[in-house]
């Protein structure tokens, strides 16, 4: 959004989500409106009252009478305060909701790479806290701004009309009061839109922190952490605080320059009175207008405050809303044919894949001219080294990213030309780092599942699942499959949330099944009795399985070599081991750092067992030293 775009036109943006709560807010906005004008009334009735029974002949019925009046004023003044916050504020509770159900659903729809550019802190702020303000402004702040303009201007009016000399003096202290106003707003807007990025920022330094805190206290750098939080906090009180100055000043000015008004009207009104030119009743009555109209021309400070704030939370959340998802469904979508019963066909033809350009810097192809076919029913490992592109090439699949160039086919149906939800029903993927949500194990397993899957079948398959993925552990965790397993799965071991997701993965039954290492956490034999359950119950399944262990690329019927963003050999283990040089590079290479691996677990293994070894000869020694003693006595 454009800094220097106009307030008006990127608030106007909100009469979308707020037109269903429009009539109750126009009628709660009207209800405040008569209450202020009531109170403008009053004033009035103290001009007859004066020029009336207490200047003439003391009429206490008349005294007795408009006291009443003035007392019926203030009721139905409240009366009418008491329904603008009935009428306003259950709408605008339903509008937050709206905004924030609208937010949630597009970041839903928004492809990974946006997620990939945009921090969760920042995204968590908008849906939170930038929402709440846009709702304090619709429901407060806009509707007392117009009620305070348009009681400013008719209580200026009046005092025109009762006294006009003084009316014209007040009204001339209008002119520095706009002036003020016009340089908050210019002040104001820069600071208010640095506040709320960061304290996005802010929140977003809190998510990192919680997720790693196992990193930040393994490598113990929590004061670091402390010192970046601390620093960042800092900056947004600095900004805080450079608001609030702001913000005083401008109120400081709208409180003092009507008092001043005041003084000098007085010093003029006097005389007037004295002279016969101003009733005394006028002179009253100017002064008791004067100083209800002050209130809201004290209140403007807040008001445009609280408007430039909502300004800033409005542009920040349709910056994220105006983000046009870059895969999207089509406009005439096709269907896939029938299951085959052999398992589905999967090519990749020509595939070329860029991430998007980010800033300045260069951007490279990840995947330069692809082409594969994955043969119906069976299981092709790609090899390739860190950072040859394994995982993009994956994920490309289910069109988590699309294609830059080339096509990717199901059953001869160009993923692009099927639905988002049809092409994931058929698609499934277990990633290697397993994501696991708050909730159960059974919800997390059945997460892919039809949500009107009978009780009966979806528990067969949670439990049939379980056991290919080798993850009966679950029904020996406190609450059996019903235990909440935490965020993000991490009350689990790396191995066991491993094995929940593979079941996830599984439970969904596709037609084309994606693992992206997903048994690196699993010892060798572990991984072949999954690997063989898995061959078993997901006949007819076409898998694509990343690979890195040589074990892993053995239990494949094909390999497929990924290097230089291309596929430069297709075949099984033994054909490449013996005629493509780079597949035995990887291969070596990996078992060099799998071999590494193994020996520091056995170094540690061998020093436990020397500690447990002096531990208990040390054990030793002090009983036999205990002995000596007792026979010594």
């Amino acid at each position: 959004m454009p800094p220097g775009r106009p307030s008006r036109s990127v608030l106007l943006r909100l009469v979308h989500w707020g037109r269903p709560a429009v009539p109750r807010i126009v009628v709660g906005g009207l209800t405040a409106l008569g209450a202020s004008l009531l109170a403008l009334a009053v004033p009035q009735v103290l001009r007859s009252v004066v020029n009336g029974p207490l200047l003439t002949d003391g009429s206490r019925t008349a005294v007795v009478e408009a006291a009443g009046l003035v007392l019926a004023l203030g009721v139905l003044e409240a009366f009418l305060v008491w329904c603008r916050r009935t009428l306003i504020l259950t709408p605008g509770t339903g509008v937050e909701l709206t905004m924030r159900r609208d937010l949630f659903r597009h970041l839903l729809d928004l492809p990974v790479e946006f997620h990939d550019r945009w921090s969760g802190g920042q995204l968590l702020s908008r849906s939170m806290s930038d929402l709440s303000v846009i709702r304090r402004w619709m429901v407060f702040g806009l509707v007392m701004l117009c009620v305070s303009a348009t009681t400013v201007v008719v209580g200026v009016g009046l005092m025109i009309a009762t006294a006009p000399v003084l009316g014209l003096v007040y009204l001339a202290g209008a002119v520095p009061v706009v002036w003020l106003g016009f340089r908050f707003r210019q002040d104001y807007k820069v600071v208010a839109r640095r506040a709320r990025d960061q304290a996005g920022d802010l929140a977003t330094t809190v998510e990192e922190s919680v997720h790693g805190i196992r990193v930040l206290k393994a490598f113990g750098r929590g004061e670091d952490a402390l010192g970046d939080f601390v620093r960042q906090a800092d900056e947004l009180r600095a900004t805080e605080v450079a608001k609030a100055r702001t913000q005083s000043r401008v109120t400081f000015a709208l409180g003092a320059i009507p008092e001043a008004v005041l003084a000098v009207s007085l010093a003029v009104g006097v005389p007037l009175a004295a002279a016969g030119r101003v009733s005394v009743g006028a002179l009253v009555a100017f002064f008791a207008t004067a100083a209800i109209v002050n209130a809201p021309v004290e209140r403007l400070g807040n008001l445009l405050a609280m408007t430039l704030d909502a300004r800033a939370a409005t542009e920040r959340f349709v910056q994220v809303v105006d983000t046009v998802p870059t895969v999207r469904d089509p406009q005439a979508p096709v269907a896939l044919p029938p299951r085959p019963a052999g398992g589905s066909l999967v090519e990749l033809d020509g595939v070329h894949f860029a991430h998007p350009a980010r800033g300045s810097g260069p951007v490279g192809e990840v995947l330069a001219g692809v082409d594969l076919r994955l043969e119906p029913g069976t299981t092709t490992a790609l090899v390739g080294l860190t950072g040859s592109g394994k995982t993009t090439l994956l994920q490309l699949v289910p069109r988590l990213y699309d294609v830059t160039a080339g096509a990717v086919r199901v059953d001869g149906v160009d993923v692009r030309d099927l639905t988002r939800a049809q092409l994931r029903a058929a698609v499934s993927v277990a990633f290697e780092d397993p994501i696991l949500f708050s909730a159960s194990v059974r919800e997390n397993v059945l997460l892919g599942t039809p949500a009107d899957l009978p009780a009966e079948e979806a528990e067969d398959l949670l439990q049939g699942s379980l056991d290919v993925a080798r993850a009966g552990f679950a029904r020996d965790l406190p609450d059996g499959l019903a235990t909440v397993i935490g965020e993000e799965g991490l009350s689990l071991s790396g191995g066991q949330r491993q094995r929940v997701a593979l079941a996830r993965a599984i439970a969904v039954r596709p037609r084309v099944l994606l693992l992206d290492d997903p048994l690196s956490a699993l010892d060798v034999s572990t991984e072949a009795q999954v690997t063989a359950r898995l061959r078993e119950v997901l006949a007819g399944t076409t898998t694509l399985v990343v690979a890195h262990r040589p074990s892993t690329v053995a239990l494949a019927d094909r390999v497929a070599v990924l290097e230089d963003g291309r596929i430069t050999g297709v075949g099984t283990h033994a054909e490449l081991l013996a005629t493509h040089a780079h597949y035995r590079y990887v291969l070596t290479a990996q078992e060099a750092v799998d071999d590494a691996a193994r020996a520091a677990d056995r170094r540690a293994q061998d020093a436990d067992v020397r500690e447990d070894e002096e531990r208990t000869a040390d054990e030793a020694a002090d009983e036999a030293a205990d002995e000596w003693v007792e026979t010594a006595r």
